[in-house]
């Protein structure tokens, strides 16, 4: 039985224990004190200079952790050097440390088989995302029974699945062979069907020619190619190409600051969202969303079925952002889709309005996903760009709950290879952030309710301490709050719930544990303690913080709460 150290029992005893090296505080002094403390630092010096590195314990090298196991990265070195003075300075990465950023992979034909799941899962995946705007249901249901089949073999290891719908797109209809756009060529596009000429293609969309207006900007594939609008008749466009290039079948179209008139969801989307309720997906990602409206109607659909799946806004379109606020607070979080959002609106607008909805997010609790072109040379080449390399660093240390690959993964060349770049950059650049004792303080939101403050408290604790948080839930909603928090170390969660188990898979800095709960607390807590202990997650010895506390009570009554400190001893 594990021996205990109760540091917290109730709200009103904040801290009167000894602990350890800490001199003995009260319950005022403990969370005033450490407010100072922003950072731990190991300081070098030569001769009268010295500079700050983030201390790291555990020193050894070669093997890297991501949270669905172990990988030997190609080429990885674990020793940091730091040039001081022309003093050659060696950090060791704590190679116990755990990746805390999520890795979202799109599933699509370099990685659909069985192999490649698995090999993505131990690489670093998290999520499996799947595309609805390819691919049918038969092989997306194919994905799904795979990630589940991995899921069944491991109680400490998980993948979520995310359902990605295909939204309003406007695309270019299909030509026998690809066209070639010149600069100040004429370019035309009609809105009646099956149209394919030298100069003249079709698009899907009948209000195609309502939309636009003489002077607009169109672009095609992304920004690939862009044409400027000349006139207009009641079926056809007349361009002017302002960027060449080649011109293939079904291209993506958007206009520079308008979004199309088009409803969010589909018809297709809605039957892709049924596909979704009949097979369990943990998160629907919903593309073009434009206001809160469509949040509702979609959540208001899956709890007349009954489905607990959590709905994640792409933030994508022009229209979007007047609506931000509303949109992500109706919404469970959002998606930095950086490719459309960088077609509708100026791209050096893009790195500013992503910053600002990790804020946003970070500030009202809800998670986020920085997605697009983060590996996109990695398709076709073996090693990214080190622009690619920073991009990730950036959303890493602007909070991003995860970060996606697209292309890379879904019919790349190296997959794999990606999978383990985006882990590796995201390891090195957590193991840089600077440790802040104190998690950012919101009062209105932890002041208003009690499930909140003690995910405050029991993140300043563990912070103090140095100490994993290990919770135990049935719902997720206690291991949910924690990670919005970003304590410094691992959130071990445990639940009696599968479902509950995958989808804790994307949150920041949780590691989801499946575990049958008895009706004897302790015995409970013995039994997680030692699964903990034998898959080397803890130490014999080592301190953790635990946390009993969230929507449904499990060994407690409904009105007390518990945040205790205990010494690992089996």
């Amino acid at each position: 039985m594990a021996a205990i150290t109760t540091i917290l029992t109730d709200a009103s005893a904040v801290a009167t224990a000894d602990l350890s090296s800490f001199r003995t505080i009260s319950d005022h002094s403990l969370f005033d004190s450490v407010t100072n403390w922003t950072k731990r630092r190991l300081f070098s010096s030569k001769g009268d200079s010295s500079f700050p590195i983030r201390s790291m314990h555990n020193t050894q090298t070669g093997v890297a952790s991501s949270t669905n196991g172990h990988f030997n990265a190609d080429k990885l070195k674990s020793t940091v050097e730091l040039l001081n003075g022309g003093a050659l300075v060696q950090v060791k990465m704590n190679s116990s440390h755990r990746r805390k950023t999520k890795i979202v992979c799109t599933i699509g034909p370099s990685t659909s088989s069985r192999e490649m799941i698995w090999k993505l899962a131990e690489a670093g995946m998290n999520v499996a995302r799947l595309n609805m705007s390819h691919g049918d249901h038969a092989s997306h249901k194919k994905t799904i029974d795979l990630v589940k089949e991995y899921n069944a073999q491991f109680e400490d290891k998980v993948i979520a699945i995310m359902l990605d719908t295909k939204g309003p797109e406007v695309r270019s209809g299909d030509v026998p062979r690809p066209i070639h756009l010149k600069e100040g060529q004429e370019f035309k596009f009609t809105i009646r069907r099956g149209v394919s000429t030298e100069d003249t293609v079709s698009v899907n969309y009948d209000d195609f020619v309502n939309d636009v207006e003489v002077g607009d900007i169109l672009l095609v594939d992304g920004g690939m190619m862009s044409l400027a609008v000349k006139s207009k008749t009641k079926d056809l466009v007349t361009c002017v190409v302002v960027d060449g290039g080649e011109l293939k079948s079904r291209r993506h179209l958007n206009v520079r600051g308008k979004s199309a008139t088009l409803p969010s969801i589909t018809d297709k989307d809605w039957e892709d969202i049924k596909f979704g309720v009949d097979n369990q997906v943990d998160f629907y990602a919903v593309s073009f969303v434009k206001d809160a409206k469509v949040v509702h109607e979609l959540k208001d659909y899956l709890k007349g079925c009954n489905a607990d799946i959590h709905v994640i806004v792409k933030i994508e379109s022009a229209d979007s952002i007047p609506n931000l606020h509303s949109i992500i607070s109706a919404s469970d979080g959002a998606m930095v889709a950086r490719g459309d959002l960088g077609a509708e609106l100026p791209i050096e607008e893009v790195p500013l309005l992503q910053e600002d909805i990790i804020r946003r997010c970070r500030d009202m609790h809800k998670t986020v996903i920085v997605a697009t072109n983060m590996l996109e040379s990695m398709i076709n080449h073996p090693t990214p760009t080190r622009a690619e390399v920073s991009d990730i660093a950036i959303a890493v240390r602007e909070g991003a709950d995860a970060i996606m690959l697209s292309g890379e993964t879904a019919h790349g060349k190296y997959p794999i290879k990606a999978a383990k770049v985006m882990h590796t950059v995201a390891l090195r650049t957590e193991s840089s952030l600077p440790l802040n004792v104190m998690p950012p303080v919101r009062f209105n939101a932890y002041k208003s309710h009690m499930g909140e403050m003690f995910a405050f408290h029991s993140t300043t604790m563990a912070n103090t301490l140095n100490t994993p948080i290990v919770v135990f839930t049935r719902t997720g909603s206690m291991a949910i709050l924690l990670s919005h928090y970003r304590p410094s170390s691992s959130i071990f969660a445990f639940t009696n719930e599968e479902r509950i188990k995958q989808r804790l898979a994307f949150y920041q800095g949780v590691i989801p544990i499946y575990m049958q709960f008895s009706d004897d607390a302790e015995e409970t807590f013995s039994r997680a303690l030692k699964l903990l202990t034998g898959k080397n997650l803890v130490e014999e010895g080592e301190f953790i913080t635990l946390v009993q506390s969230g929507a449904q009570p499990i060994w407690r009554r409904e009105s007390t709460h518990h945040i205790q400190v205990r010494k690992v001893e089996l």
